[in-house]
């Protein structure tokens, strides 16, 4: 009897992309793994998606419309920017390497572009000239990315010591940061022994972050308005 091929079809897909990105990573990720993930041949997805980067610009697209949805747009501009930068962290850390997505691909999907203009739309009361506006969004969008991006790639550095060490080598860092001067490690040293790096990637780090963002645009709108 002839082996039945399994039914696919786009949401299959872009759902078993996330499961694919969620076990190797982006850098692994090809459309010959993901048939395979999919027991199909890897033609047939091209049915569905031209390239790759069709592919991701799909998924980024994804992001996008989920993060809109999940938005609440009121208030000031200073609380809609502040909402919109922490719904999309909350989505982007949902979605494994959505952050890497949303860097790679182009404006050119629907929900990309009114993702970027509800960030516009948070800056338009303002009397901020509109390239100004533009930069204010990117600046913190870029924080959001990059914030999202270090905290996970330090999560996968992390799961890599574990895994080969079984343990953090907190022994050797401490031995290590002994051996250094005052000079060269003594403010780092006390940091690092009393917890702060700890508080790297956390809710209070992103938002003390934030507000430092939105504190320099506050001050840039007085300038202006003076």
């Amino acid at each position: 009897m002839k082996k039945q091929q399994p039914q696919i079809s786009e949401e299959k897909i872009l759902s078993t992309s996330w499961e694919l990105l969620g076990t190797d990573g982006i850098e692994k990720f090809s459309m010959r793994r993901l048939a395979d993930k999919l027991g199909i041949q890897a033609p047939s997805l091209y049915w569905y998606f031209k390239s790759k980067q069709d592919l991701y610009q799909r998924l980024a697209n994804q992001i996008s419309k989920i993060t809109l949805d999940e938005f609440d747009g009121k208030g000031d501009w200073k609380v809609q920017l502040t909402g919109f930068a922490i719904t999309t962290r909350d989505v982007l850390r949902r979605y494994p390497c959505s952050t890497q997505l949303m860097m790679l691909t182009l404006p050119h999907e629907p929900d990309i572009i009114r993702f970027t203009n509800r960030m516009l739309l948070c800056m338009e009361s303002t009397p901020l000239e509109q390239e100004h506006q533009l930069q204010a969004i990117l600046t913190v969008m870029n924080y959001v990315f990059y914030f999202v991006l270090d905290d996970y790639e330090h999560q996968r550095n992390v799961a890599a010591v574990l895994k080969e060490q079984g343990e953090f080598p907190q022994r050797e860092m401490d031995r290590l940061l002994d051996a250094m001067s005052e000079a060269d490690a003594g403010l780092f040293r006390r940091m690092f022994k009393s917890g702060q790096f700890e508080l790297m990637g956390t809710d209070r780090s992103f938002e003390f972050g934030l507000k430092l963002i939105l504190l320099g645009i506050e001050q840039v709108i007085k300038e202006q308005e003076k």
